[in-house]
């Protein structure tokens, strides 16, 4: 009764935040909303890079300091109830000052959204920590998949009713709106997974390490673990395929694409990723999580060769493209979800259940700055076109499967 009644609440909290994060999406809402604010590809690509990032590289303190106290949920507190707020003052930014300079508008858009990714980072390892003693391992890839599908289920009424605020008020008041609902959904999230409770407490290390100890602890397992050594350079790649993701609106933008509809880019995205999750979630617990990261790395290379076919030999015209960008955002959607369900359920399979928080922290860490490459996106964008960052994406999708390929379960 207690496991059904854990799993329960874990995947009403995900349902919850993954609804709201869809409302935040940082491939179609926020670059959007950043790039009517700035028309800057530079900008766009620090969007996906600065979530990326913010919300890796805070990991490898917080497992520090979770491994060390041996509980997890003060700091999953923090952290969710801290980007709810990030966002509900984003909300009311932009509604309170629709007659600011623009400029002075985007500064401040992006100041909360730095403040949001790495305040979110916070929540990563103690959520991992805790839903992998909450949920045994037979049923992760499930919890995982039943998160994503009921979220999906909600974020398709969260672009409902973007879809309606876009067509309502006026830019920027429309973004304010959506932003808000994002928040207040993040919010319930946070109070469903907080009242749940910390389950079976793991015991904090008695000679309580020292941080240097602790980076050094790291420095060994990535030495001499294979797996997590493979897993580590293969999501380095992943950052490099990444780079592309933001850059798909401004793509369909320039192709003559009315960004007032980006919901329906959303929604697709979000279509995407609810009907595959059963899929995944079957995959991941039956064949193996490996077996799904290599499935998902190859199935990466095809939205960017979809746009790099487009630029080079479709003729079609703005109405024929309206459905063509819909079938790629789909396949997105699809794709990042069954990423997400992979690389949580391969690195909770990886990690030593004592030491689940400091492997958390070491990996998101060490693969931090690769989530950066969105921004260097955007300056190779600038100087030399978007399909430069197309191409560069799908040799990182092929180089991250031939890397997966040399991981055995």
């Amino acid at each position: 009764m207690a496991e059904k009644r854990r799993f329960a609440g874990v995947a009403i909290a995900g349902i919850s935040f993954q609804a709201g994060s869809t409302a935040v999406d940082s491939a179609t809402i926020m670059s959007a909303l950043v790039f009517q604010l700035t028309g800057s590809s530079i900008l766009v690509g620090l969007v996906t890079a600065v979530l990326r990032f913010g919300w890796l590289f805070p990991q490898l303190f917080v497992g520090f300091l979770a491994t060390r106290s041996g509980s997890s949920m003060h700091y999953y507190k923090i952290g969710a109830f801290g980007r709810a707020t990030a966002m509900a003052l984003m909300a009311a930014l932009l509604w309170l000052g629709g007659g600011l300079p623009t400029s002075l508008l985007a500064f401040f858009v992006m100041i909360l959204w730095v403040a949001y990714a790495f305040i979110s980072g916070i929540v990563a390892v103690p959520y991992n920590d805790i839903v992998a003693r909450a949920v045994p391992s037979r049923l992760r890839s499930r919890l995982l998949a039943t998160r994503f599908f009921g979220g999906g289920v909600l974020a398709l009424g969260v672009v409902g009713v973007a879809d309606r605020l876009a067509g309502t008020y006026a830019f920027p008041l429309s973004y304010a709106a959506i932003i808000a609902m994002a928040s207040a959904l993040m919010f319930v999230s946070s109070f469903v997974f907080s009242a749940m409770g910390e389950p079976e407490t793991a015991q904090g290390s008695p000679k309580k390490p020292g941080f240097l100890a602790y980076l050094r602890t790291g420095k060994e397992v990535f030495r001499k673990d294979f797996r997590f050594r493979r897993f580590v350079y293969a999501q380095w790649c992943g950052g490099a395929v990444l780079m592309a993701m933001p850059f798909y609106v401004v793509y369909a933008s320039v192709s003559g694409f009315d960004l007032a509809r980006v919901a329906w880019l959303l929604g697709a995205q979000t279509l995407g990723a609810l009907l595959s999750n059963f899929l995944w979630g079957w995959w991941g617990d039956h064949l193996g999580k490996v077996s799904l990261l290599k499935a998902i790395a190859l199935g990466r290379i095809v939205p960017a060769l979809a746009i790099l076919f487009l630029a080079f030999f479709a003729t079609a015209d703005n109405a024929d493209l309206f459905y063509v960008f819909l079938v790629i955002f789909f396949v997105t959607g699809a794709l990042a979800n069954g990423l997400t369900i992979a690389v949580i359920g391969f690195l909770m399979e990886i990690s030593p259940e004592d030491q689940r928080p400091a492997y958390s922290g070491y990996f998101n860490a060490i693969t931090a700055p690769a989530f950066l490459l969105p921004l260097a996106a955007g300056i190779i964008a600038s100087l030399f076109g978007l399909l430069l960052v197309f191409a560069l994406s799908a040799v990182a999708a092929l180089a991250q499967f031939l890397l997966l390929r040399t991981i055995r379960a």
